[in-house]
């Protein structure tokens, strides 16, 4: 063949790789996560002066999760063929704006980072640990018209959550994840509002925790039991 002719051809196909390379990388579905402490990494959350759990040099009394490859989040991902969206994930954070000791933790709550996920094809909440854990003021369920004292228990609080996202990530698929050992009216309340405004939700049974949270066996589970419900 001509060298001018091979030239021209070799230029053609890597002017052809260099567009439709990175067409590829976007047309991957994107996923961002509202989460707590057991969807936090270091240097993986944003923002980045979000309190965190998961680190790569952990106290091993805590954890034995020390890469960010071993999370459930980035397990899910990758084994699924999505890319990042944007993880905001907070630890201790709880879905209303009571936390821990009676505390007001709204400027860490889920409703108040719900704004903040960037444009995903599919949303993966998964909170209330904490609200469990917390003892944070249960409430009754409120669908509309919530105040600010209301958002202050759990139930109005996420009620509050999810009506707001279902309407603030258009066309997004939304899931609930529910932690395995919290509270039965927190798991019930969870499925009430769920079924209300149509959010899917997976149920986590028999997750393996050091000090109440996912090791690198319970990151596994959770990675495993979400892809296989979703899948179905």
């Amino acid at each position: 063949m001509n060298i001018k002719i091979m030239c021209r051809a070799m230029a053609v196909l890597l002017v052809a790789l260099s567009v439709s390379l990175p067409v590829f990388s976007q047309s991957r579905k994107g996923v961002s996560i509202l989460g707590d402490s057991y969807s936090t990494f270091e240097d993986f959350v944003e923002p980045s002066g979000n309190a965190l759990w998961y680190f790569k040099k952990p106290d091993p009394k805590l954890t034995d999760v020390n890469d960010v490859k071993q999370t459930w989040w980035h397990q899910f991902i990758t084994g699924n063929g999505y890319r990042l969206e944007k993880n905001n994930s907070y630890s201790g954070a709880t879905i209303c704006n009571t936390g821990y000791n009676g505390e007001d933790y709204s400027d860490r709550s889920f409703i108040t980072r719900m704004n903040n996920l960037g444009s995903p094809d599919l949303l993966l909440v998964f909170g209330a640990t904490n609200d469990s854990w917390a003892d944070s003021p249960v409430g009754d369920f409120v669908w509309n018209d919530w105040t600010e004292e209301q958002l202050k228990s759990f139930r109005p609080a996420l009620t509050y959550m999810l009506s707001h996202i279902v309407d603030r990530y258009p066309n997004t698929e939304i899931v609930y994840i529910i932690n395995d050992g919290l509270k039965p009216e927190i798991t019930s309340s969870i499925i009430e509002a769920c079924n209300h405004y149509g959010v899917p939700y997976i149920q986590l049974k028999d997750i393996d925790k050091t000090a109440g949270h996912p090791n690198i066996k319970g990151m596994k589970q959770i990675a495993e039991q979400i892809g296989q419900s979703l899948s179905k």
